[in-house]
């Protein structure tokens, strides 16, 4: 059953984002005079479709949903009749080729700005970018980073919420240099900035890999001080069969002290098959046991420990000084929607880059796994986390289909561009040298990706 809901949602979230990318190419390529034989969503042996009686156009839904295509008259797959010759892609100029083709990537473009631009319309209350807690040993500790201040930059840029602040961060994954952040205090009244540099090393890499930016970087939101007391445990988990009974309260765990419950969850997941020294307080006296979390892997593959111990309920009440409501009006949203599309943009393209030069290990590539799966657990969350989750999938198609290899519209464009400076195309024979090393760059790429993926099954 989770194997079916979780190819919904991606064929629920994927689906159109395949179809406005290739009807992008369909719309101007009949708008250039382009002959469209074939509008297919996905690839391989055709599942149902029509053919317009009108056009004559093929439209069709095939076998693989992995993309999608649009199929052009053209005389370089097949003899064309001398009076629709003119209506031939390969007989455009190259203005209108790259036109064709580039429409594709653009539309992926305009659908993450379109909705990111809705979901920054949308009025949400959320937790202050005040620094709730600084984490031991991290970024945010040595640069001695006050508890309560008001982030409002990170690098010279502004910052308005958390999401914002990770991920301007992400995007120093792998770096070693300087995070300046910038900090407001209103503890004397008067809103003073102050900005400060973090020291990071290979950031988000070696032993923090597969952590979040905030918990690398080390300053988290604010989070409710729960009493750290053991209120349940599941029969068969590690906590029970070494020894935690319901009711202890959790003093300290290897040797570090404990005053809240989430302090001890977070150094308890960052511990998958580790054995850890916990001290509790039962019935007056100290006790200490040695219990080792079983690893487990979340949705993305990350690996993280877990006890089977459940906390004590209470009532959580946010202070009045922690939260905020976030609301734009049309016109800010839009500006706001092209600068995270641009920033993102520039940060999947940074990455790939990282990943080449070794900065950033490629077990961070991920494939059509992980997107399902992140597809799925956006419609576990809300509306808007599946509408942004389609945002950042449908921008990193667009970035994706860009690159300048071959076989994507990215490596067409520079054919294009060569053939209109030349003032002829390339020859075929380079051009299908051109495609097989395309095809094998992206084979490789994507056996790469699958391979990842089902690593972080197991």
């Amino acid at each position: 059953m989770t194997f079916l809901l979780t190819l919904l949602a991606a064929i629920f979230v994927l689906g159109p984002l395949i179809a406005l990318h290739e009807w992008g190419h369909y719309i101007v390529a009949r708008l250039c005079g382009v002959k469209v034989l074939t509008y297919s969503i996905g690839f391989g042996p055709k599942l149902f479709g029509w053919t317009s009686k009108k056009s004559g156009i093929d439209y069709r839904v095939s076998a693989l949903p992995l993309g999608g295509y649009v199929k052009m008259l053209d005389e370089r797959e097949g003899e064309v009749a001398a009076d629709e010759q003119h209506l031939a892609f390969n007989r455009q100029h190259p203005l209108k080729k790259i036109a064709i083709v580039a429409a594709g990537p653009i539309m992926n473009f305009v659908i993450a700005i379109a909705l990111f631009w809705v979901l920054f319309m949308t009025p949400s209350e959320q937790l202050a970018t005040k620094i709730g807690q600084v984490l031991p040993d991290t970024p945010a500790a040595m640069a001695q980073l006050p508890v309560g201040d008001k982030i409002v930059a990170i690098d010279g840029h502004e910052v308005q919420t958390w999401e914002g602040i990770n991920y301007r961060l992400a995007g120093r994954m792998g770096e070693t240099d300087n995070v300046s952040v910038t900090l407001q205090s209103d503890a004397e009244g008067n809103n003073a900035t102050k900005t400060y540099q973090a020291p990071i090393k290979e950031f988000m890499q070696g032993d923090a890999q597969g952590k979040d930016a905030l918990s690398s970087f080390g300053m988290i939101p604010w989070q409710p001080n729960i009493a750290p007391i053991v209120g349940d445990l599941t029969p068969d988990g590690a906590a029970s069969r070494q020894g935690l009974k319901v009711g202890d309260r959790i003093t300290a765990i290897n040797g570090e002290e404990i005053s809240d419950w989430i302090s001890a969850t977070r150094i308890i997941r960052d511990s998958p098959e580790t054995l850890l020294s916990f001290t509790v307080l039962r019935d007056g006296k100290s006790v200490q046991l040695s219990i080792m979390p079983q690893g487990k892997k979340d949705n993305l593959g990350n690996d993280y420990g877990q006890i089977g111990a459940m906390v004590a309920q209470s009532e959580i009440v946010i202070p009045d000084a922690y939260k905020t409501t976030v609301v734009y009006g049309p016109g800010e949203s839009l500006v706001k929607s092209f600068e995270k599309t641009e920033q993102l943009a520039v940060m999947t393209v940074s990455s790939m880059g990282k990943m080449l030069s070794g900065m950033i290990g490629l077990e961070n590539l991920s494939g059509p796994i992980t997107i399902a799966k992140v597809a799925k657990q956006s419609f576990d969350i809300s509306w808007q986390m599946v509408l942004s989750t389609a945002a950042l999938i449908s921008l990193s198609l667009a970035v994706l289909n860009l690159l300048p290899i071959p076989v994507l519209d990215g490596g067409h464009i520079v054919y294009y561009v060569i053939e209109l400076i030349r003032g002829k195309p390339l020859s075929e024979g380079v051009q299908m040298v051109g495609l097989n090393i395309g095809l094998l760059l992206l084979a490789g790429f994507m056996v790469l990706a699958i391979g990842n993926d089902i690593s972080r099954l197991f």
